[in-house]
């Protein structure tokens, strides 16, 4: 095997990659979300489990050669047909370009080159989409005076995603980039793994992370400016207490958990775990790209392959394989 080969992405890597991605930040227990004993009536975990493979199966198919509104149409309508509810709305739509980048031939790091597939996309790509979330219908969705997504779109996806950069994280992360993707999610989860932490835990600091950068912006959207600004300060208070690296972190954190739990509507920071998942999906595409290259002197050795460690029930944090079971965004939320 050449080196050069060794460090080819193909689509069933990254769709493994975008899929794993899901299954991790569904499975970590970020405060206010779904995950493993920590469900809602009507949403639960064994759904994100579900769409994660759907995901992964449309993406693999897919990605290729569709376009990005095209494989989040596609993915959003699978997952819709099984699951019928809205789990991955913002997480497809921050994936499906990143997928794209991935697999775009040329010079360059992940960010640059997607920055062409963002710079390529056209009133089409706008078309799918909007379609895409009339189909998820998520909730706090809300009317807005330009190219609102219950009519047809007059702009690009990108020009579309730019009007909605101040009301929406996944907006947002279009309009710049992924910056937040980049420089706050993923740094959040490289520099945890050096300290040791498991990627469980490296998850949950990553979203804190997230959380005390910017006020969630669907909490904003459900619950008003203020609730999403006192939630961007709990966070801070729980990451300088250590997260859950050290005990008065994780009673923080647990605390936190129970406060937004118990609110009524629930408070859910999902804005935030949908940059999560982009954040896992990059990290992951890069710790499979290092695992490829000293492959190349260890034939059958799989670059997804997880590295053990001990996570919470004895379960490995580690694993891809999770137990069974927009502007837009109304997931688990």
């Amino acid at each position: 095997m050449n080196r050069s080969r060794a460090r080819r992405l193909t689509p069933p890597l990254v769709a493994a990659a975008a899929e794993t991605a899901c299954l991790l930040e569904a499975h970590a227990p970020k405060p206010g979300n779904v995950s493993p004993g920590r469900e809602r009536p009507g949403l639960t975990y064994r759904d994100f489990v579900v769409s994660a493979a759907l995901l992964g199966d449309v993406f693999r198919r897919v990605a290729l050669r569709a376009r990005v509104g095209a494989l989040v149409r596609a993915t959003i309508a699978r997952s819709r047909a099984e699951v019928r509810t809205n789990t991955h709305l913002g997480i497809v739509l921050l994936l499906a370009p990143l997928a794209k980048a991935a697999l775009l031939p040329g010079p360059g790091d992940l960010r640059s080159r997607l920055g062409r597939i963002l710079g390529d996309l056209d009133v089409g790509d706008a078309r799918e989409a909007y379609a895409a979330i009339r189909l998820a219908r998520p909730g706090g969705l809300g009317r807005v005076g330009r190219e609102d997504v219950r009519r047809a779109p007059t702009v690009s996806l990108l020009d579309a995603m730019r009007l909605a950069a101040g009301r929406d994280a996944v907006a947002r992360e279009y309009a710049t980039a992924f910056e937040s993707t980049f420089t706050i999610g993923l740094p959040a989860i490289d520099a945890a793994r050096r300290r040791g932490a498991s990627l469980e835990q490296a998850i949950v600091l990553s979203h804190l992370a997230l959380l005390a950068a910017d006020p969630d912006t669907l909490v904003a959207r459900r619950h008003g400016a203020s609730a999403a600004r006192r939630l961007q300060r709990d966070a801070r208070i729980v990451l300088q207490a250590g997260g859950p690296l050290r005990p008065a972190g994780r009673r923080l954190l647990e605390r936190l958990d129970r406060r937004l739990r118990a609110a009524r509507p629930p408070i859910n920071p999902g804005a935030s775990a949908d940059v999560v998942a982009a954040s896992l999906f990059v990290w992951l595409l890069s710790d499979a790209a290092r695992r490829s290259r000293r492959a190349v002197e260890r034939p059958g050795h799989s670059p997804l392959a997880p590295r053990r460690s001990a996570g919470r029930g004895g379960a490995p944090p580690d694993s891809a394989a999770a137990p069974s079971g927009g502007s837009p965004r109304g997931r688990r939320r």
